[in-house]
């Protein structure tokens, strides 16, 4: 394994985002439609707030089926307070980190601003290309 790896060299940086005030339902198509798994959340001035995952939006569509109402915002169903990570984080660290959690990607933030984001596939990738086999 290659020394000094860091999640900034895998991540994700070009991320769809969220607004809080976004209407439940237009988040949850927004997710279908451009076939992916979440989203961080942000406010007006781009801090992150919350992420709002698939199973946040099972959440919304299961309480949509009882009531039969799509009501709510992003910000009453998303992850928060975020757990993140940072951009120079070592990147068997974030492997280590990964496998204690049940998060499947985290946010990457870089001087308390969101940068990327980071998922298991995406370290796991970084651990497979950087193999040293002898």
């Amino acid at each position: 394994m290659k020394k000094g790896r860091q999640i900034s060299d895998y991540m994700t940086t070009e991320l769809m985002t969220l607004l809080p005030d976004t209407g439940i339902v237009h988040a949850v198509s927004f997710l279908l439609e451009k076939n992916i798994s979440g989203a961080p959340v942000v406010d007006a001035n781009g801090q992150l707030v919350g992420v709002l995952s698939m199973k946040d939006c099972l959440k919304a569509a299961l309480n949509a089926s009882y009531y039969q109402d799509w009501g709510g915002a992003v910000s009453d169903y998303m992850s928060y307070p975020v757990e993140t990570l940072e951009a120079d984080l070592d990147i068997v660290e974030t492997a280590e980190h990964l496998l204690s959690s049940h998060f499947r990607r985290f946010p990457v933030q870089r001087d308390g601003h969101l940068v990327g984001q980071i998922s298991r596939a995406d370290v796991l990738k970084a651990l497979v290309d950087n193999w040293s086999y002898q």
